[in-house]
């Protein structure tokens, strides 16, 4: 018999260790994360009294595939549109956090003495909080239905999609650019060009692959092309010097945007786990019991200064965002900890071998540790505010008590103004490099194939013709689009003062489309620049007057805008968006939260009258999700069914009451599961059973003794279905089926 491939053996040993420490980390109600982490460094060759995995390459190999899925999968539940949703509060409180925490890192580095490298690094692992751990952490105290703890959530996200930057800003100043140069901007700008080229070449066109194929999908196809896409983007990010991560991420939150995106994230997370299971047992195999012992005083550092770092500089990050100090030091406290990003961007350093071996383990020590405290840093919020607010001057709480109440009052016109500008300047950035991406790829592709079987000044001058024709939806799109906007037609109309700046703005935008057309012609005929001038001056009022070229760019757009909002359209019909006036509720302490109903919940099969919820908890069931079908101002006979989702309006304080009373109002769990089997018996009526005479309906054997009938024998070889009506007879043979006790008890009748 052929001997079994290593690769077997490391991942037989691996997922039986890591299966078995999980299963005493759920026990424990800690998150399996640290589980796998545990696993790896009981399967290490640092343990020697146990197995350890022979070939730590093909591991690795797995691992770095487990970092693909697990962007893929961060990408699935990621949506562009929810960040643009969020206003700027989230964004002002992450760059703050992420921002305070690098230096935090990068400090305390430089204390110790590290390179440089190490330095950057380890600032970049210290502002990343976990996501997962977080909301484990919010879910388990009761705290997820908190106002202060959508907050956290929003700031996370942002986070993670910061993390994905800076990976690839790290990358960047790994393979030698120089931070606080010229690369280095050159480098954001090449992250911007293509993000924003993927993001919108994808979701024009995979929703349209997606929707065209839809009948021939099945979960085993689904599974692979949405796998295919993310490992053929992680290929291309790689062609054009980002990670494979980075394309893995950009796929998922493409994919996210479609219809399927919920059936993808079903399918994909075994996938998921399988795979990242095996990244985070890889960074328990790095974890050195001699480099922990080495190094306990800085462990022992780093911790202490995400523990008050993220205290201080979340809190204030939050303050600075406009939220109230009670509310800040709540979301602070509750970011004091770093997870997977901090492995991955440790596993990116080692990959490029910039980093330390000793950084790697230490890093894993204080997430373990930071971990375990989490939500002991929760807890401690609330005293910490109290005192504060005990030992800070009257008039400094007041304030600080009242910020999110504070209102910017600004007139309806600098509201239109700065509506205007932001949608000019989103449209002219897509559009622009949209035009960039065509010119590019035609000169470098198109202009060389046309040199090879037309004349030099023939190929230039048919790919320049190709080039504007491509282009000039979006060129048209830069200089009309929101030309006839309600903010535009406001401006215009309503103070003749605002006339010469909006024709600015569109003067502004024809010198943009200009300078297009002014590089192809300069680049292709080499003409006087008056001449190029003049002629990229037809040309765009050829653009501007074309009908049918406004039709073209109308088209594209509106299939692009449906490709983007199908999902949003989708959870319309089947009932599963939230409702639109979530964000608008008057009363400030007021908002609305998700319930799931247990299956095993008390609260199924009772009216809303039964439950008595306003009166009990003070809260409003606005709407009831029943799989598809959404139930909204639900009437007070209406009942509540196992599985239903509740969107129930109230203050934190009644929420978190009405979801102890969900989570705790269960039916007791049957200890004696053995004596509910049902069994079948044969029972005789037999002179003087007091059954004679009476009818099935009037025996009481289902009411009174829990059994059913199911038929009479009568000589046949099958039973015979016996009326509610006929009376039993001494001599009859019934055939009941009910649990031992019952029988036993009915046969005693």
């Amino acid at each position: 018999m052929a001997e079994l491939p290593a690769l077997v053996k490391d991942l037989a040993l691996i997922l039986v260790v890591a299966g078995g420490v999980t299963l005493l980390f759920k026990r424990l109600r800690q998150p399996l994360v640290l589980g796998y982490i545990v696993a790896g460094f009981l399967v290490s060759p640092h343990m020697p009294y146990t197995m350890s995995v022979i070939d730590k390459g093909n591991v690795q190999t797995w691992a770095d595939i487990g970092v693909i899925f697990l962007l893929f999968s961060l990408g699935l539940e990621f949506s562009f549109k929810k960040i643009l949703k969020m206003g700027m509060a989230p964004v002002i409180a992450a760059i703050t956090i992420i921002f305070c925490m690098m230096v935090t890192g990068t400090l305390t580095g430089h204390l110790f003495g590290w390179a440089r490298t190490d330095c950057i690094f380890l600032g970049g692992m210290l502002a990343m909080s976990s996501t997962t751990i977080i909301y484990k952490a919010l879910d388990d105290l009761g705290l997820r239905q908190q106002k202060f703890a959508g907050l956290v959530m929003s700031v996370l996200i942002l986070e993670d999609v910061m993390a994905i930057v800076m990976m690839v800003m790290l990358s960047a100043f790994a393979t030698g650019a120089n931070p606080d140069g010229g690369q280095m901007v050159a480098s954001v700008v090449k992250i911007g060009f293509f993000l924003t080229v993927w993001l919108v070449a994808g979701i024009f066109f995979v929703p349209l692959f997606l929707r065209k194929t839809r009948r021939l999908m099945n979960d085993e196809t689904m599974t692979i092309v949405a796998l295919g896409l993310c490992c053929a983007m992680a290929w291309v990010s790689t062609l054009v010097g980002f990670s494979s991560a980075f394309g893995a991420f950009v796929m998922g939150s493409i994919l996210a945007e479609t219809i399927e995106a919920d059936k993808i994230i079903k399918l994909v997370e075994p996938v998921k786990n399988l795979f990242g299971a095996i990244f985070f047992v890889s960074v328990g195999m790095l974890v050195d019991p001699k480099i922990l012992a080495d190094y306990a005083l800085p462990i022992t550092v780093l911790v202490v200064a995400i523990l008050i770092g993220q205290a201080v500089f979340g809190s204030m990050g939050f303050m600075l965002s406009g939220q109230t100090l009670r509310n800040s030091m709540r979301c602070g406290f509750s970011m004091a900890q770093i997870g997977e990003f901090a492995f991955i961007i440790a596993s990116l350093g080692l990959s490029l071998h910039v980093i330390g071996e000793f950084l790697y383990p230490v890093v894993v020590a204080v997430s373990v540790i930071t971990t375990f405290l989490t939500p002991y840093m929760m807890k401690a919020a609330d005293p910490c505010y109290t005192w504060v607010e005990r030992h800070m001057p009257t008039k400094w709480v007041r304030r600080l008590g009242h910020l999110n109440i504070a209102t910017h009052s600004a007139s309806a016109e600098a509201a239109n103004w700065q509506a205007l500008i932001r949608k000019l300047v989103a449209n002219t950035l897509i559009y622009a490099t949209l035009s960039t991406a065509v010119i590019t790829l035609m000169f470098t592709f198109a202009l060389a194939f046309a040199r090879q079987i037309l004349p030099h000044w023939w190929a230039n001058g048919a790919c320049g013709v190709v080039t504007v024709a491509l282009i000039s939806p979006f060129l048209r799109a830069i200089i009309m689009k929101h030309n006839h906007s309600e903010e535009f037609r406001a401006l215009w109309t309503g103070n003749r003062i605002n006339r010469l700046p909006l024709l600015f703005t569109i003067a502004v935008r024809i010198v943009i489309a200009g300078a297009f057309l002014f590089y192809i012609c300069n680049y292709l005929a080499r003409f006087t620049n008056a001449l190029v001038i003049t002629l990229a001056a037809v040309i765009i009022c050829a653009m501007v007057v074309s009908r049918k070229l406004k039709r073209s760019s109308i088209r594209l757009e509106r299939l692009f805008v449906q490709n983007l909002h199908s999902r949003d359209i989708e959870a319309q019909v089947t009932g599963r968006k939230r409702p639109l006036y979530e964000g608008h509720l008057l009363d400030r302490d007021l908002h609305i939260s998700d319930f799931d109903i247990p299956t095993d919940s008390e609260l199924g099969g009772k009216s809303l009258n039964d439950l008595q919820l306003r009166q009990r908890f003070g809260i409003h069931i606005s709407s009831i999700l029943r799989g598809h079908r959404r139930i909204n101002i639900p009437g007070g006979d209406c009942l509540v069914f196992p599985g239903d989702r509740l969107q129930a309006i109230g203050s934190d304080d009644q929420l978190h009451a009405f979801g102890t009373y969900v989570s705790q109002g269960l039916i007791p769990e049957d200890t004696d599961i053995e004596k509910r089997e049902m069994k079948l018996h044969r029972m005789v009526i037999r002179h003087g059973s007091p059954f004679i005479g009476k009818s099935l309906r009037d025996s009481g054997i289902r009411e009174h003794y829990d059994c059913m009938v199911v038929g009479v024998e009568e000589g046949q070889q099958n039973l015979t279905m016996i009326t509610p009506t006929r009376p039993f007879e001494q001599g009859d043979v019934l055939w009941v089926v009910g649990e031992s006790e019952s029988i036993a008890h009915l046969l005693q009748a």
